[in-house]
């Protein structure tokens, strides 16, 4: 008879950045990737900001896949339904070291902390948000769903006013019924604070929302 066992070890994992942190940085953003993307070409979608005032921190999914039959390209998943809860934690632990050597040092007042997620990303930069009770100055989700076992209290401890949902009008992964199922979690968690954006386009990265998001007496 098989048995499933576990054992627990130390992993080290890669993560990218973009620009040099400076007196002048008032934008330190942290954004999360979607399933099939590397952190080194995702962090590429917001090289057209201010260099000098924006830093952007690309933490990488843990997962690593060939996504071809000619095992070419490859791509990553942050986790899947099997092992949901370990995966989780997983990603968590990872998060939060990516925060303390990248990110928590530089928050010394003068910037402000972006938490960005993109598809699967914003599964993966709420629940790290949600469990590590990450407080920042903006909340923004590109096209991903609010996983379904955080809790209406789960973002209490956020002082920002600033949260957006953004998707595409023609998103081929959001029918109309999951749209609306969504729309009623986000309200149900995040209140009166939150703002959705419908943009013209299908699921892809909407760079127009990344620059208008970048200024913050947009949304």
């Amino acid at each position: 008879m098989s048995m499933e066992k576990q054992v627990n070890y130390t992993a080290a994992n890669t993560y990218s950045t973009l620009n040099t942190f400076t007196e002048e940085t008032r934008n330190i953003w942290l954004v999360c990737h979607g399933i099939g993307y590397l952190s080194e070409y995702f962090i590429n979608y917001f090289d057209h900001l201010d260099p000098k005032t924006n830093y952007i921190v690309a933490p990488q999914a843990p997962a690593k896949y060939y996504q071809d039959k000619s095992y070419k390209y490859i791509g990553a998943s942050w986790f899947t339904r099997k092992y949901l809860e370990q995966e989780t934690q997983n990603v968590v632990h990872y998060l939060d070291a990516v925060y303390d050597a990248e990110i928590k040092p530089k928050l010394d007042g003068q910037a402000n902390l972006i938490l960005f997620g993109y598809s699967q990303g914003v599964s993966a930069i709420l629940r790290w948000a949600a469990t590590s009770k990450i407080d920042c100055s903006s909340l923004l989700l590109h096209s991903g769903g609010i996983p379904e076992e955080i809790p209406s209290h789960s973002f209490d401890h956020l002082s920002t006013r600033r949260i957006v949902i953004t998707y595409g009008n023609a998103d081929q992964y959001f029918t109309e019924k999951r749209m609306q199922g969504e729309f009623s979690k986000a309200e149900k968690i995040f209140g009166k604070n939150l703002l959705i954006k419908q943009f013209q386009g299908i699921h892809e990265i909407n760079r127009a929302f990344i620059q208008k998001a970048s200024a913050f007496n947009n949304y």
